[in-house]
């Protein structure tokens, strides 16, 4: 098996045995997961599900909100939707901060250079 570092995190790799045993739950429990949306697994062209190390830090995300902090799937998928929408942000907010700093940084040289 590939080290997981060395893979891309959107690589699918772990068939559901495996990603079941990393994670610590039964294979119907990833189905039913999948069922309800709160992860979507590659398929190969058998039709097998394979699990990328994203999906794999999402499930343990997953599974850590439902066991150490008790949190229903439906809150499950509430909160990683929230998370998800805030990574967006962030991303927008960085490139806007990029973009005025740029313009503040053109209008400064254009000040000074007359």
């Amino acid at each position: 098996m590939p080290d997981p570092q060395d893979v891309a995190p959107n690589q699918p790799m772990y068939v559901i045995s495996v990603a079941a045993k990393m994670i610590g739950v039964h294979p119907q429990t990833l189905r039913h997961y999948e069922n309800i949306g709160l992860v979507v697994p590659e398929r190969s062209e058998g039709n097998i599900r394979l699990y990328s190390p994203a999906d794999i830090d999402r499930l343990r995300q997953i599974n850590r909100l439902t066991d150490e902090l008790g949190v229903n799937l439906a809150g499950v998928q509430i909160i990683l939707d929230m998370r998800e929408r805030l990574e967006q942000l962030q991303l927008e907010v960085e490139t806007r901060q990029a973009e005025l700093e740029a313009e503040i940084a053109r209008l400064r040289k254009r000040l000074i250079d007359g």
